[in-house]
């Protein structure tokens, strides 16, 4: 099983808060578990995470229904919404033992932010270090696998879907990377 992880954040640094937190769970055959939860900015803040000026102008230019994802959805404390994440992955089939890799858009965005916040919390990240994968690489290697984005564009479950399913796309089209 391997795990895509999406986050939509008020920064883009490793100190970056978190504000909405998306995954699944997936192998050849498809996506098999989700995971999303909206996370309070302020808990976020609070925790050690830095907004950046920059970013929070960016989301003024994105769609009205990413940014009501943000503020809409029920949102909770950082610490909560990494335990829940903690539980997720520890629920799936075999556990993190069987995980063979945890995926994120960039080889230093989503996992190291994820990683980053675990840490300023003193929790333990659910996933070991050799596991992190990066989807960015694999889809620029593979540019002739058409990407088909489904739902909204920086919502951060369906970034991670359809990250997830262009992954089982390019694995097919190679001959089976996962």
């Amino acid at each position: 099983m391997h795990i895509m992880i999406d986050i939509e954040t008020m920064g883009t640094r490793p100190t970056a808060p978190i504000v909405s937190f998306g995954a699944v769970a997936f192998d050849a055959d498809g996506i098999h578990h989700k995971f999303y939860r909206a996370v309070d900015l302020n808990s976020a803040v609070v925790s050690g995470a830095v907004i950046e000026p920059g970013t929070v102008l960016w989301w003024l230019d994105q769609s009205d229904d990413a940014r009501a994802a943000l503020t809409t959805d029920i949102v909770e404390p950082i610490g909560d919404v990494l335990v829940a994440f903690q539980e997720f992955v520890a629920g799936l089939p075999g556990g993190v033992g069987a995980l063979r890799g945890v995926w994120g858009n960039g080889a230093t965005f989503d996992n190291v932010l994820v990683a980053e916040a675990y840490k300023r919390l003193d929790m333990l990240v659910p996933w070991p270090f050799w596991k992190d994968r990066c989807y960015r690489t694999v889809r620029t290697m593979f540019p002739a696998v058409e990407l088909v984005r489904n739902g909204t564009h920086h919502h951060a479950l369906a970034d991670a879907e359809t990250q997830a399913q262009h992954l089982i796309a390019i694995s097919e089209s190679a001959g089976g990377l996962l």
